[in-house]
């Protein structure tokens, strides 16, 4: 414990933080963790289910801890591990830090159900992840820095290499800092984005910014507890307003800056209207996946402002140069960016990528997630655990000699049973996973969509520089092949852009959905659309096209921008609206699914209908039909309308009405 003790003063010295792994039975764990709190000074936040430390975090909450800093920690992973909280919870910790990670007995562990796969398996029940665990044994055992710690074996620390001393930030700017610095303060009117990984110093940039600006300067972010390093450079200039302040009244908030920390954790609606009320903005955020939509300001927010001066930290600040930590949490969860600057030339091979029973993930398999990563805004470490160990994932490869310059990774889906799929169309069931083929069900016009087999491209990339040679569409063509023997259709759900729709269309996909909402992540409507490979597939992808052609004249006012859908005019109630209605007016069918049948019941009806004709044929919003019909609220608002729709049904023809009723009721039994 002694040579402990002066390993963790010789880390302070050099700047750098480390990992020891205690691996043993739960108790063991617990008992190693209280010496050590006793042995070495410091904050020792406890991240974890059932925390046994004073200072303790969940793990679902710890991007609300992003911006703080800590000295030691421990990350319980004995039951299942967050990949993505235990990076963000590296990035907080200060030089001179130990992380804790506890762990089961060392050699049964990658057997060992996992509890954080109910997040990204789509399984009913925590399975056991041997393919990512093996892969993080690896990285261990090869790092020569890191600490193992075992029940049954002594404590023993690696012959650590000499490092050299390591001076901390003096609060001066640093060279990379200054330039920047200086580059803001002579910056015209307009945005400016400083992006980087973990500890690079962008928040200390921005509060260096504060104390220099010649006029005033407001921060706001989603967490004000996030921002402690920016008020602390700041000093006395340091003014926060909550995001949802500024908005609400954003006259009473003139300032002549506005700094955003953390800005990629603000849906991209409110920070575009955020930007145009102040005359100079600048935005700070974290690059690296580990929140999820830090990669996502880049390929999606910033690309889409005209305007926008983006800067960049690489030197780390926080810590010293070759940080033990960074380096295995990087090399775990591949933050390592792909070059872009290069790439193979030549004819390509397309080849489909099994899953091998060798524990390690092949170098194919690291390189296709690092290619994807780079070119998808969502990706994150989550979708690596899913890549390794989730059941129904299938890749197909697009290489030039050795080098993956093109991947897709596919996803299956449906197979319901009737019941479960008529269940889910009427909105009382909604299992786990199958995304497209579920909104088939929930949102279309078939009650069986879920029963056929699917296989969803849940992401595509080609290498930037390889990019409109087709090689997108030759990898959508392998796929269509793969995939002829064993479902009955692709799917696609992607944030609908013109680019994007021309793509898949190219490809031979049928548009056969787009959501009322834009999202918070992309700020684009949700679009689907299928590539039918057997005649129920085919028969299912007509149906929904039609319905969305029939349907799109009273869709297209609840969505602001034009839809490449020709419509077809048919005000007439039909079979399949009478069963929609129905779903909506007895079970739970959203009222953005039902729009369509919902407006031709309305022209054949001469009920009032107040707060149907309100909210559907007016548009009027929820708090306008609320107010003028004295509704209590939205949840109330949508029981009022499913009982308008009963009555005017009972009315058109109450037997049928009766009828489907009865059948729709023991819908809510299926499981």
């Amino acid at each position: 414990m002694e040579q402990l003790r002066q390993a963790t003063a010789s880390m302070a010295d050099a700047g750098i933080r480390r990992m020891m792994i205690l691996a043993g039975e739960s108790a063991w764990c617990s008992q190693q963790v209280q010496s050590l709190a006793r042995l070495l000074p410091g904050d020792w936040l406890w991240v974890g289910a059932a925390p046994e430390l004073p200072l303790h975090c969940a793990t679902s909450a710890m991007r609300t801890l992003l911006g703080r800093e800590f000295q030691h920690a421990v990350f319980d992973a004995r039951n299942g591990l967050d990949a993505e909280a235990l990076a963000a919870l590296a990035g907080t910790l200060k030089a001179g830090s130990w992380l804790v990670l506890l762990a089961p007995a060392w050699d049964t562990w990658p057997q060992q159900p996992d509890s954080d796969s109910g997040r990204w398996s789509e399984q009913s029940e925590a399975i056991p992840t041997p393919h990512f665990i093996t892969h993080l044994q690896h990285c261990i055992r090869a790092d020569s820095e890191c600490v193992l710690w075992q029940q049954h074996q002594p404590l023993q620390l690696p012959d650590f290499p000499q490092r050299m001393q390591w001076h901390m930030a003096s609060g001066a700017p640093f060279d990379e800092q200054a330039a920047i610095l200086d580059a803001l303060l002579s910056m015209p009117e307009g945005v400016a984005a400083v992006t980087a990984p973990r500890g690079r110093g962008k928040s200390a940039l921005a509060g260096m910014l504060l104390c220099r600006i010649a006029g005033t300067g407001l921060v706001t972010a989603p967490a004000k507890a996030a921002t402690d390093v920016l008020a602390d450079h700041a000093g006395d200039y340091f003014n926060f307003v909550a995001p949802d302040a500024l908005l609400t009244n954003p006259e009473a908030y003139r300032a002549d800056w506005l700094i955003i920390d953390e800005a990629a954790a603000i849906p991209a609606p409110q920070l575009r209207r955020l930007i145009s009320h102040f005359p100079r903005v600048l935005l700070t955020t974290t690059v690296q996946g580990y929140e999820g939509t830090g990669r996502g300001f880049i390929l999606k927010f910033c690309a889409s402002l005209n305007t926008l001066t983006r800067y960049t930290l690489s030197t780390p600040i926080r810590w010293a140069i070759n940080d033990p930590l960074e380096k295995l949490i990087d090399t775990v969860l591949l933050f390592d960016e792909p070059d872009i600057t290069a790439v193979a030339q030549g004819a390509i091979t397309l080849q489909v990528i099994e899953r091998t029973h060798e524990a390690q993930p092949s170098p194919q398999l690291q390189q296709m997630y690092r290619l994807l990563s780079g070119a998808h805004y969502r990706t994150s470490p989550l979708d690596w655990r899913r890549m390794l160990d989730a059941p129904g994932q299938h890749f197909i490869a697009a290489n030039c000699g050795a080098e993956t310059i093109g991947a897709s990774w596919l996803v299956e889906e449906g197979g319901l049973s009737e019941n479960l799929s008529r269940a889910v169309w009427a909105g009382f069931r909604r299992p786990r996973g199958n995304l497209v083929a579920q909104s088939l069900a929930a949102h279309g016009g078939s009650p069986l969509a879920a029963t056929l087999k699917g296989l969803r491209v849940s992401r595509i990339a080609v290498h930037p520089l390889r990019q409109r040679q087709q090689i997108g569409q030759q990898i959508i063509a392998r796929v269509k092949t793969h995939a002829q023997q064993t479902a009955d259709y692709l799917s696609v759900s992607f944030g609908f852009t013109d680019e994007l729709w021309r793509f898949w269309e190219s490809c031979g996909f049928v548009l056969v959905r787009v959501g009322s909402h834009r999202e918070a992540s992309s700020g684009c409507y949700t679009a689907m659309a299928l590539l039918p490979l057997t005649p129920p597939g085919e028969a299912l992808t007509l149906h929904e096209q039609s319905r969305l052609q029939r349907d799109i004249v009273w869709l297209q006012p609840w969505i602001d921008q034009p839809l490449p859908v020709l419509g077809c005019e048919d005000a007439k109630l039909n079979s399949d609206d009478w069963l929609e209605l129905a779903g909506f007016a007895f079970g739970h069918r959203p009222l953005e699914a039902c729009l369509g049948s919902l407006n031709r019941l309305l022209l054949t009806s001469d009920l009032p209908l107040n707060a149907l004709r309100g909210r559907v044929q007016q548009h009027l919003s929820v708090e306008t039909v609320c107010q003028q019909w004295h509704i209590s609220g939205r949840k109330a608002l949508l029981n009022v309308m499913r009982q308008e729709a009963q009555k005017a049904l009972e009315k058109c023809d109450e037997q049928q009405c009766i009828a489907l009723k009865s059948a729709i009721m023991q819908l809510q039994f299926f499981h």
